[in-house]
């Protein structure tokens, strides 16, 4: 048999095996695409009866209480008790510690965190087992309940459009006037935040704006000057600035036009 004959043949089945590889590692994402996708949809359907019996923003918002006669009652300090609704969710893994969703997107997630081990979920599903989808987990030092006056949710961009991958629909202005609430519970409590800036940066130690690091304000002008910094990146003015006082979430997922880059979307407690 001639050389080249012998190359020619030698590389078909390079090409062959290369092909039937490539085949392999898709046709494995597909599947764990479909079955993650079907695990997370049976938790949103428990969670239904939630959503759609949320109160309206308006009305959810805390109002002064009722001034009255009656003597002020003594009470012990309790433990806050988890919501009937997200009991399930407890059980099922009491690394949870809250629920988000974004209208709009397919963000409907249980969102968890393990303070004592750094990045558990990054390659984990809800059921603990491995996962490249991962989970949408909180930063390790934060604070949820108290909470923190920054809280970092952390989610992969999949691009099957899963996890915090449609938060790439913040890039247009349109989108975030139609949608601009984000819905993140505690175990204990149901909140909404307005957003306020959406921008990117890189992660790069010495490079970027480090959004992540800011958990607690030392001072009314270390808030005053974290907000202006997410204002002042943000790809348009949303006409909103939270006020020292004020919570804010950072959901944060990889962006790949800049080098370990990372997209954000900042918003601010409204109630």
């Amino acid at each position: 048999m001639k050389i080249g004959k012998m190359i020619y043949i030698l590389f078909i089945v390079v090409l062959v095996g290369v092909f039937c590889v490539s085949a392999f590692y898709v046709g494995s994402y597909v599947v764990q695409s479909q079955k993650q996708q079907a695990a997370y949809n049976e938790l949103a359907s428990m969670m239904e009866s939630i959503q759609n019996t949320r109160p309206p923003i308006s009305q959810t918002t805390p109002t002064a209480p009722t001034q009255t006669d009656a003597p002020e009652e003594t009470t012990v300090p309790t433990e806050p008790v988890i919501l009937p609704e997200y009991l399930a969710l407890y059980e099922m893994n009491n690394h949870t510690v809250g629920w988000i969703k974004i209208e709009g997107t397919k963000v409907n997630y249980p969102v968890m965190q393990t303070p004592d081990r750094i990045d558990y979920y990054l390659s984990r599903g809800f059921d603990q087992q491995f996962s490249r989808f991962g989970s949408i987990y909180v930063r390790e030092s934060c604070d949820v309940n108290k909470p923190s006056d920054n809280v970092t949710i952390y989610g992969h961009h999949m691009s099957d459009g899963s996890m915090f991958a449609s938060l790439d629909n913040y890039y247009k202005e349109d989108f975030y006037h139609i949608y601009p609430y984000i819905y993140f519970d505690t175990l204990t409590e149901y909140h909404t935040y307005r957003i306020f800036a959406v921008f990117k940066t890189s992660a790069t130690i010495g490079k970027g704006f480090p959004y992540h690091r800011f958990e607690n304000a030392s001072s009314k002008e270390e808030f005053d000057a974290f907000v202006a910094t997410c204002k002042e990146l943000s790809f348009y003015d949303t006409g909103f600035t939270p006020v020292y006082g004020d919570k804010l979430i950072c959901l944060s997922t990889c962006e790949y036009t800049l080098e370990n880059g990372r997209l954000v979307v900042a918003a601010y407690r409204i109630s």
